[in-house]
């Protein structure tokens, strides 16, 4: 296996991971893309692409019998989702193929917010105070023993998307009657000021091998609600607050399942308290140059080595993690 090329299909409905598809051909792979036909004009590394593939819209059903026409000539080895939107769907992918990776129930812990609650609290990781909203009297319960303000967020969008902020039961109440019949689709969780930090990490084998802690200087909750422009900048190396995050990341990989390959992890330390809680992970690359401010600061490339690491694993190599440089990196 470790001589002949490994196919990998790299799935995105989004234009991104351009350094995963250089690395990944890089490694002596065979690399196709899976992506919607509008994006067919986007800069991709066209010279690093076997062949592409293309959809109008994500039909689950009709995506997989694509590939299973394709599967009769091309043995796929791997299958690769390059943005945090494609992860369930991919997951779903890799257990009809029967492919190694990331199956539905841990690609659960990396898109659903409530899922990810449930198991780290489950687990023991500090989180915000939560319930659902299935069912009435639960909900009350909250609202009179949980000190408002809340946020409301949609268990499945990325970053600060449909997130809204409630000052009182009655308003909590306004919200999720007009939901509707969505309302199972969101959770409440308790608002506690604080400063947001993001953990971008590297995982191999089931552990934590690179992990860089920065902070936000404005939160993309703050940006998308009340404007500013989005910052983000290297947290202090050695500090307190990284070695505490960097330990409650590596908690986080390990209960959520993490085997391998790239995250980015969000947490919040209470103002008033001074106490690091658990907010949201992903299994993918962080956006908003996110990963360009890492690169900068640490010499870590998280596209490529993700690449190398869906590599190595698969000819069961032995992952190498490239030379680190411990400086400091900002964005605006």
């Amino acid at each position: 296996m470790s001589k002949q090329p490994l196919n990998f299909l790299c799935i995105s409905t989004y234009f991104k991971g351009a350094d995963f598809l250089k690395s990944c051909k890089a490694e002596g792979n065979n690399v196709y893309l899976l992506t919607k036909k509008k994006l067919d004009q986007e800069p991709w590394p066209w010279e690093c692409i076997d062949d592409a593939f293309y959809i109008d819209e994500w039909n689950q059903n009709d995506v997989a019998k694509g590939i299973a026409y394709k599967f009769r000539t091309i043995k796929f080895d791997r299958f690769v989702a390059l943005d945090d939107f494609d992860v369930e769907k991919v997951a779903l992918l890799r257990e009809h193929f029967r492919m190694p990776g990331m199956g539905r129930t841990t690609a659960h812990y990396f898109r659903d917010k409530l899922a990810m609650r449930l198991k780290a609290k489950e687990e023991s990781v500090n989180v915000p105070e939560f319930t659902d909203l299935f069912n009435n009297d639960t909900i009350n319960d909250y609202a009179d023993h949980v000190n408002s303000p809340w946020l409301i967020k949609p268990r499945m969008e990325a970053s600060a998307t449909g997130i809204k902020k409630i000052h009182s039961k009655d308003e909590l109440w306004q919200v999720i009657n007009d939901l509707g019949d969505e309302r199972d689709n969101y959770l409440v969780e308790k608002f506690a000021p604080g400063d947001v930090y993001h953990v971008d990490g590297l995982n191999v084998d089931g552990k934590v091998v690179f992990s860089r802690v920065s902070k936000y200087l404005d939160t993309p909750f703050e940006v998308a609600h009340g404007g500013g422009i989005f910052r983000s900048a290297s947290s202090e190396i050695g500090s307190k607050i990284e070695k505490g995050l960097q330990k409650m990341n590596a908690e986080v990989m390990k209960a959520f399942g993490m085997q391998f390959g790239a995250s980015h992890t969000e947490f919040i330390q209470s103002k008033a308290t001074g106490k690091l809680f658990f907010l949201e992970t992903s299994s993918r690359v962080g956006g908003a140059n996110l990963a360009e401010m890492v690169h900068a600061a640490s010499g870590v490339n998280l596209w490529s080595e993700w690449a190398k690491i869906e590599s190595t694993n698969l000819r069961r190599k032995k992952y190498k993690l490239p030379k680190i440089n411990n400086q400091y990196a900002g964005i605006v």
